[in-house]
């Protein structure tokens, strides 16, 4: 069985080390393999707890081989999170930084110091540990990661509970037509011919200055060089007040790009939901709009009456569906580039490991007694209620923000495509 346990892992970092490469950095060249490596080693150790969490339930190893393992995967999980990850951060943020490549493992060793400082101090004002237990325990590390993985969990969640409703819904659907994007267009176009032309008196201004330059330095004698000196080229005034225009514009263009590439994804979201995927799509909408009130009355519940809220399995499968459907990685598309990917991916792989830890910490708590002894003492003295409480807290902030965030868009979004 520790041979399958083996396999598996071997199998989950192959599987993140192809999910790296054919998802994340499908786009960019991959020059840095210590990140492709962090990043399947996070993904494979994170998959693990959770095959050892069935493995509790299924009673498929011994009593002391799953306390091993659960002893070793969090070590292992801890070590990445805290030193490796962190370190590798500040590394490559600090080699694009022209400055600081000199010494830039100096300064990498500065930004881990640093976060390390802030990451002790954050445990200082929540109730979530003894004081008994070593600087180095799995108590003290991974109570502090708890509280970060917890409330990113949590702020995802209350996001993606109303964001999916939001996403699937028809009803949110704005009407787009034809002709609203043709004009858009044409607009973006009549932008794109104002830069050209602007852009082409600059060049002929620029050539002329040249030129008249070139004929003043022909000239010769005292009253020629008091003339190049005291004169200033026709036009030269000018250069600087067109240019600002020009920029103007660029920026207006830039504007209707991403509102004309908007309104297409609306187009085609209208279009989807017209087939029978995106029927069924836009009933689960409705479902999730339902499980959604349910959610954050139950937190608001949790939280007035001071109650630990027991999350059943099926509950916590809506929930990470709520999630994943909720939120896509296109985010990473967006803000990437050569220089920054590397930074993007680890903190990529920073999130999922707090959220796997942060998973095992609120699923305990659906697990029956008899299936949570070893989880239990393999975590140490944990104020698991806390960690409850606290996710209601901030699933209840997060949700009521993204009702709040997602009303203001929607309803400022026809105003500004009416905008002449």
């Amino acid at each position: 069985m520790n041979i399958f346990l083996l396999s598996s892992q071997v199998l989950f970092f192959g599987f993140g080390w192809l999910f790296f490469m054919r998802q994340l950095f499908k786009d960019y060249e991959v020059r840095q393999y210590v990140v492709q490596v962090v990043f399947s080693i996070t993904f494979a150790f994170s998959c693990t707890m959770f095959e050892l969490i069935i493995f509790e339930i299924l009673g498929a190893l011994e009593t002391s081989s799953r306390y091993f393992h659960w002893k070793f995967n969090l070590y292992v999980i801890l070590l990445v999170l805290i030193f490796v990850v962190p370190f590798y951060i500040g590394y490559y943020t600090v080699s694009n930084i022209r400055l600081l490549q000199r010494q830039k493992l100096l300064f990498a060793c500065v930004v881990w110091f640093t976060f390390m400082y802030f990451f002790w101090k954050l445990g200082d004002p929540f109730p979530i540990l003894s004081p008994k237990h070593g600087i180095l325990s799995i108590e003290q590390l991974i109570s502090r990661v708890g509280v970060i993985g917890v409330t990113l969990m949590a702020l995802l969640s209350g996001f993606g509970a109303v964001n999916c409703p939001y996403t699937y819904m028809s009803y949110f659907l704005r009407n787009v037509t034809d002709s609203d994007i043709l004009a858009l267009e044409r607009r973006l176009l009549q932008t794109m011919d104002m830069i050209v032309s602007k852009k082409k008196r600059i060049a002929m201004t620029r050539r002329q200055m040249y030129q008249r330059g070139e004929d003043q330095n022909k000239q010769t004698g005292f009253w020629g060089m008091i003339k190049s000196v005291t004169s200033s080229p026709t036009g030269s005034e000018n250069l600087s007040l067109i240019q600002q225009e020009v920029d103007a514009l660029e920026e207006l263009s830039r504007q209707l790009f991403l509102e004309t590439v908007e309104l297409q994804a609306t187009k085609e979201r209208i279009e989807y939901s017209k087939t029978f995927q995106g029927k069924y799509f836009n009933f689960l909408g409705y479902f999730f709009s339902i499980y959604c009130v349910w959610k954050i009355f139950m937190a608001t519940i949790n939280i007035v009456f001071d109650r630990v809220g027991k999350t059943d399995p099926v509950t916590r499968g809506i929930e990470i569906t709520v999630n994943y459907l909720g939120i896509q990685f296109d985010f990473f598309y967006a803000i990437s580039s050569s220089k920054s990917s590397n930074v993007i991916v680890l903190i990529l792989a920073q999130i999922m490991g707090m959220y796997f830890v942060s998973s095992v910490l609120l699923m305990r708590m659906s697990m029956p007694l008899e299936y949570r002894s070893i989880v239990t003492e393999v975590l140490g003295e944990l104020q698991f209620n806390f960690y409850h409480r606290w996710f209601d807290v901030i699933f209840l902030v997060s949700a009521l923000s993204s009702i709040l965030f997602l009303y203001l868009a929607h309803k400022q979004a026809p105003e500004k495509h009416m905008t002449p």
